[in-house]
């Protein structure tokens, strides 16, 4: 998303112009998309629901609602849509919106789904309220980011070098911080939402897989980032993406943390949603 305290993200690092960036979305839609849609699916999402889709990307998680979920419309808002225009799906409306914008209201729904969006956010905090107040009395906020469980305090290795130094180097160059992420069920409490829950998922980096080739690329797309913070060389660089694509460099990808809560019903026997 672009935002007013974020809005270099897609022109210092991830520019949606350049050549092969709609392949990198889609790569991490391939990685993570059956995760995200198994928890919609669970929590109920289905025909009546009017759902909102905060950085949509390329619009495989929208279809997947409309299509999938039998939603019976989706909302899909992104700091850019030319991935998603010329897209006439019955039902999916795409539009360009700056959601830290204190104007950002574009109505009320079921479901408010963000995924990778706040931990670019530096206003992450007032986000969660701003996306919480959108939903219906009943209607559920699910929010996923990236929760890196592996490499923190790993030994030193390529993978967890460059790891490493792209974390410092995206919270350097356009504000990425993905500490907090795991804070996100209490501030789902703090919000006032209930029956909040949240789950993890830390897939493996199974050479030539979608999550392996989403990291491979995200790396070369950030390897400016990265060099800027002295931590690695672009020997070291290349040196974790050969391993990357090495079945004897098992390793585990940074995980997703999905949380979700539930806004009050008017009276205590409506049904959510």
């Amino acid at each position: 998303m672009r935002g007013t305290d974020s809005g270099r993200y897609g022109e210092d690092v991830f520019r949606p112009d350049e050549s092969g960036e709609a392949d990198r979305i889609d790569l991490g839609a391939l990685a993570y998309d059956e995760i995200s849609a198994a928890r919609l699916t669970a929590l109920g999402a289905g025909p009546g629901w009017h759902c909102l889709d905060v950085g949509a990307g390329t619009g495989t998680l929208a279809r997947w609602l409309l299509q999938g979920a039998g939603v019976t419309s989706v909302l899909a808002v992104d700091r850019d849509i030319q991935f998603l225009a010329g897209d006439h799906l019955k039902g999916l409306v795409a539009q360009a919106a700056d959601i830290t914008a204190p104007d950002f209201d574009p109505g009320r729904f079921h479901l408010v789904h963000a995924r990778f969006v706040l931990m670019h956010l530096r206003s992450w905090r007032r986000m969660i309220s701003t996306l919480g107040s959108l939903l219906v009395p009943g209607g559920v906020l699910v929010l996923s980011d990236a929760v890196d469980l592996t490499t923190a305090d790993a030994p030193a290795s390529p993978y967890a070098d460059v790891m490493r130094a792209m974390w410092q180097g995206l919270r350097e160059t356009i504000g990425t911080d993905v500490s907090w992420v795991p804070d996100y069920p209490r501030l789902l409490l703090e919000e006032g939402l209930s029956s909040v829950a949240a789950e993890i998922h830390v897939p493996p980096l199974v050479p030539g897989s979608a999550v392996s080739r989403f990291w491979a690329d995200t790396w070369q797309r950030s390897r400016a980032a990265m060099l800027a913070t002295g931590q690695v060389d672009d020997a070291r660089i290349d040196r974790a993406l050969r391993d990357l694509a090495s079945p004897e460099r098992a390793a585990l990808a940074p995980g997703m943390i999905t949380a979700w809560g539930w806004k009050p019903p008017l009276t205590g026997g409506a049904a959510r949603a």
